[in-house]
């Protein structure tokens, strides 16, 4: 903890004075927080008191919520997709899966994503965000039937609403709203409408080339830093979605596009 080392203790774990110490706080006031005769700590005090104990996010959280406050924004998502999530999705072989930041950034994708919605990983890097292909992108909302497009839009804006609220002072959420403001009027009027919603459980219709419209129920699973998501397509046994999905995992990443004669 590098403190100074002291005696032999008969009980282990630190003392008061210690912990004051570490959080950079008179001893006094440790002890009347311990005894419940302080005042409300400052947040910056929870902080710091978090840091000397060692706390691990979730402990810090109930720290937080057990003084009434509302615990500090987790960091964003990295590029390094966590390992429970790979795990699912390597076991996913029958339904197309993908793991995204919940900026959009696709992290990885397994075969039957691919041969829905193309390799996006093969892309230059800007390509890879599915809301900045979305308005920038034509040939990424052919993805989608034309009667469909407006509420793909809104969802994509409310979506990114929700997240930069969320993580006000995070630059990558703010970064993409201004560039998407600045190039697309699409985006800057949905924007200005100030909707905002969750990315959660939905019914999508996809548009393949070859195989036709398929209409997919959207699985949303959010791992514990709330920050990558596992997005799972599904369709309903029985159907004529289901069976087209079918065949495209039958051909894969095979090109069905038809020849022009």
């Amino acid at each position: 903890m590098g403190l100074t080392a002291g005696v032999r203790r008969r009980t282990p774990g630190l003392r008061r004075e210690e912990v004051a110490q570490l959080a950079g706080m008179s001893v006094d006031y440790y002890t009347r927080l311990e005894q419940s005769r302080g005042p409300r700590p400052s947040r910056q005090m929870l902080t710091a008191l978090a840091r000397a104990l060692r706390l691990t996010e979730d402990e810090r959280d109930h720290l937080f919520h057990l003084t009434g406050e509302e615990p500090p924004r987790r960091e964003a998502a990295g590029t390094h997709v966590r390992s429970g999530l790979l795990l699912v999705l390597d076991r996913l072989h029958d339904t197309p899966a993908m793991v995204a930041t919940d900026c959009g950034e696709v992290l990885a994708q397994n075969a039957l994503s691919r041969a829905l919605s193309g390799d996006v990983l093969a892309r230059p890097p800007r390509g890879r965000n599915m809301i900045r292909r979305f308005f920038l992108d034509p040939a990424a909302q052919e993805l989608f039937p034309p009667e469909d497009r407006p509420e793909r839009a809104r969802e994509q804006v409310a979506g990114l609403r929700a997240v930069a609220s969320a993580r006000p002072t995070d630059p990558e959420p703010a970064a993409l709203v201004a560039e998407l403001r600045a190039v697309s009027e699409e985006f800057a009027r949905l924007w200005d409408e100030h909707e905002v919603a969750v990315r959660r459980a939905a019914t999508k219709r996809f548009r393949h080339p070859a195989i036709g419209i398929l209409e997919l129920d959207c699985e949303v699973l959010v791992d514990s830093g709330h920050n990558q998501q596992l997005v799972i397509h599904t369709a309903r046994p029985g159907t004529e979605s289901y069976e087209r999905l079918q065949l495209l995992r039958v051909v894969g990443l095979q090109d069905l596009t038809p020849t022009s004669s």
